[in-house]
């Protein structure tokens, strides 16, 4: 695991840029760095050794330096292509990238389609002059691009370009209040306007001064009919299979460890020697007591952290610098906790992020399996009362008529809806704003011909999984020099997903029912059946306390929220759940991390 950072440009390149863009970005690599700059690119790479310690620097060439590398990830069929490889081509070392740059020279760009990992790589053709990058398909590793008349740049966080002398760092305010619906960025742009990022499942060309962009992945459901025992045993040989692969390392692999069935059902399978937890005082948010009785079934170590709310308000803003750009998600801060003790004494963890999508988890997607008196209403008489439902303030009543009454593509944007349209929309003072439909609908249209359930899943995976979840593990882990692999996000185990039947993935008892059937073959408690929890923090009740209320009532009334926000809506929001009148922390929680964010980049 690593950082990777270059550019090209109509000057010729230097290399004390280079350093600084990749020294911005030194804490995802932090055992070796590596340079490569020539008349047309310069190429920069930090290491996180994982996989042959000692020749797997970067950037790597391929045998007559035609051909250079910078890649960020893990390739875990490495040893299987590198022995479909050997009958063309010699290898230097044992390492995962020269497998990228060996299967570049068979497969040309469709190399992507051979590799099963997460990844992110800049390749440098030199008879081409041409710069090929790729992303995985499940958006594991992240890639930004900016691109000027003079200049491309790319690289792992956007930070790296604030040491550019032709970045211009501008605010992009135009999708300011899509972030409020959806607690992190759900577009291609980002709020440095001209910096884009690359999506899951693309590879981008650069050549001659132009960017073509080709998607070579999409999730793609095809559900079969089979009976209930061959879907278990299908899911338990394709998670035995995707753990041993991805503990494939010559570190030390341990694991994050919540209460629930993902992260639970990994751990029974790979045993690792250790896991890490994080909890707090409040039982309703403790997860350690469900850890330590797992791992002591198992023989195998817990550590754990409890975290306080002084720890919590105190690391927030250094978090938040790190995320590049705001994600309200509370968990993405507890996550920081957990990978600050992991990485005291590993270098490699699993975690459980993708078995809610793969295999719907979520207990929104109950709503598929509705059959109340309601739904038997005529929709139109159902549709004109969800109108009316909207033009009041949410209630949980009111939410359910609202729902009910539409299409699902009318108001369903995924698991954690922070704000609605419309109502977002007033609270910011710049109108000239990106508007919700139009950034789903391309996804509604592209699976129109799917059930309501996998839309669900199709928009969950890209606009929470992605750009929230993953985002958060990314950026948690590499903040201290850690890998997190995650072997639900898998091909073996989506080829097994993807073909589910709808009663294996929901009834009406349960989420992710045959996965939970799975697991309880391995688990050797009753984690398979516990709802999870996922590192939950106690935010609700903090925000009403008064240190943290005072902090967010100052950012609530400075020139920055003044400037961006209706000043008295969100001091309203605020006071009422201070007062218990609303229950507001979540809308609260997603403004505030929007002040903390623009303070640490634009103030």
């Amino acid at each position: 695991m690593c950082g990777i950072a270059g550019y090209i440009s109509t000057h010729t390149p230097d290399q004390t840029i280079l350093k600084a863009m990749t020294d911005r970005i030194a804490h995802r690599g932090p055992d070796a760095e590596g340079f490569y700059v020539d008349e047309h690119v310069a190429l920069g790479h930090r290491r996180l050794s994982i996989i042959d310690l000692n020749n797997g620097k970067q950037p790597m060439f391929n045998n007559d330096h035609q051909i250079v590398i910078v890649y960020n990830g893990e390739i875990y069929n490495y040893k299987e292509l590198k022995a479909e490889l050997l009958n063309d081509y010699s290898f230097a070392n044992d390492s995962d990238t020269e497998v990228i740059i060996h299967g570049y020279e068979k497969w040309g760009h469709d190399v992507v389609d051979h590799l099963r990992g997460m990844f992110a790589f800049a390749l440098w053709d030199k008879n081409k002059n041409e710069l090929f990058m790729a992303r995985d398909g499940w958006g594991i590793k992240p890639f930004y691009y900016y691109h000027t008349d003079e200049t491309f740049m790319f690289a792992s966080e956007i930070k790296a370009f604030l040491d550019h002398p032709e970045f211009k760092k501008e605010f992009n305010e135009s999708i300011l209040s899509a972030y409020l619906c959806f607690n992190s960025v759900p577009t291609t742009e980002t709020f440095f306007k001209g910096v884009n990022r690359l999506e899951p499942g693309h590879y981008m060309i650069y050549k001659d001064g132009e960017i073509t962009i080709h998607r070579y992945f999409k999730l793609e459901f095809d559900a079969q009919d089979q009976d209930i025992d061959s879907i278990i045993n299908d899911i338990q040989e394709a998670m035995q299979d995707s753990v041993d692969h991805h503990q494939i390392a010559d570190v030390e692999v341990g694991s994050f460890l919540s209460s629930g069935i993902d992260s639970s059902y990994l751990v029974s399978v790979a045993k690792p020697d250790k896991t890490y937890t994080v909890g707090y005082d409040d039982p309703r948010y403790d997860e350690i007591v469900y850890a330590k009785d797992l791992t002591e079934k198992l023989g195998i170590h817990n550590r754990s952290k409890m975290i306080t709310k002084e720890e919590y308000i105190e690391a927030f803003p250094n978090i938040i610098y790190h995320m590049d750009e705001p994600l309200a998600d509370p968990a993405a801060i507890a996550l920081y906790f957990v990978a600050q003790i992991a990485s005291e004494d590993v270098k490699v963890v699993m975690s459980g992020e993708g078995a809610d999508e793969m295999f719907c988890g979520y207990n929104t997607y109950h709503e598929e399996l509705d059959g109340s008196l309601y739904m038997k209403i005529p929709y139109p008489i159902r549709h004109a009362a969800a109108k009316i439902a909207g033009l009041f303030p949410e209630a949980r009543g009111l939410n359910f008529i609202y729902r009910r009454g539409q299409k699902l593509e009318d108001y369903n944007i995924g698991l954690g809806r922070i704000f609605r349209d419309e109502e977002a929309y007033k609270l910011v003072n710049n109108k000239q704003q990106v508007r919700i439909k139009d950034i789903i609908r391309p996804f509604y249209e592209e699976y129109s011909d799917q059930p309501n359930l996998i839309k669900r899943q199709v928009i969950d995976f890209y606009f929470w999984l992605v750009r929230d979840f993953l985002h958060a593990v990314d950026r948690n882990t590499m903040m201290f020099g850690l890998e997190a692999r995650t072997p639900f996000l898998d091909k073996k185990v989506y080829e097994v997903a993807r073909h589910l039947p709808q009663s294996a993935k929901i009834n009406a008892a349960t989420t992710k029912p045959a996965l939970r059937m799975a697991a309880q073959k391995s688990i050797p408690n009753e984690a398979y059946k516990k709802k999870k929890l996922g590192f939950p923090v106690p935010l609700r009740e903090w925000i009403r306390e008064d240190d943290l209320y005072e902090d967010i009532k100052k950012a609530f009334n400075s020139p920055v929220a003044s400037r961006y926000f209706d000043v008295k809506r969100i001091n309203k929001m605020l006071e009422d759940h201070r007062h218990h009148k609303k229950d507001t922390y979540k809308k609260v929680w997603t403004i505030y991390t929007f002040l903390v964010w623009y303070d640490q980049y634009f103030a």
